[in-house]
């Protein structure tokens, strides 16, 4: 029973990041926060890191504050918090990071509907250059309107 906790937990945390992401991006980073968001639409520098990857720190750092609860303070919960966290991460930076903007030069011949529904929505966000408009969603819940087969 204690694993079927583990993996519910660790599956709840995962999909709720998904909507944190959509929030994360919606109201913060498009909103009080636009200055450390705005290098991610319009590149205003020659260095490869981006003053956008400070939001992925945050989440790493409560990520490893749930890593140290269960470590250190014996509270079992923490263990598939810590892992839906880091692992939402993991694909967060494979899907958006590696396979849609190209920060590393893989995935570059994936063609599925899909992968092509997925690069759609996030160029059709990344038209706009300013703190305002632009469609907000997911990594993974990308809108169906996106998808064409």
């Amino acid at each position: 029973m204690h694993t079927l906790y583990w993996i519910l937990i660790f599956l709840g945390v995962f999909s709720t990041m998904e909507f944190m992401a959509w929030f994360t991006h919606k109201y913060i980073m498009h909103g009080f926060l636009w200055s450390l968001h705005k290098d991610h639409h319009h590149k205003d520098h020659k260095n490869w890191f981006e003053r956008n990857d400070a939001f992925f720190i945050f989440y790493a750092v409560v990520s490893m504050i749930c890593f140290y609860l269960w470590s250190y303070e014996n509270v079992w919960y923490f263990l598939p918090i810590a892992f839906g966290i880091m692992g939402y991460g993991a694909a967060y930076f494979l899907v958006h990071d590696i396979f849609i903007h190209q920060r590393f030069k893989v995935f570059r011949n994936a063609n599925n509907w899909y992968a092509k529904g997925v690069r759609r929505a996030h160029k059709i966000h990344h038209k706009h250059l300013g703190k305002g408009d632009g469609e907000c969603f997911g990594m993974l819940l990308v809108p169906f309107k996106y998808f064409k087969r």
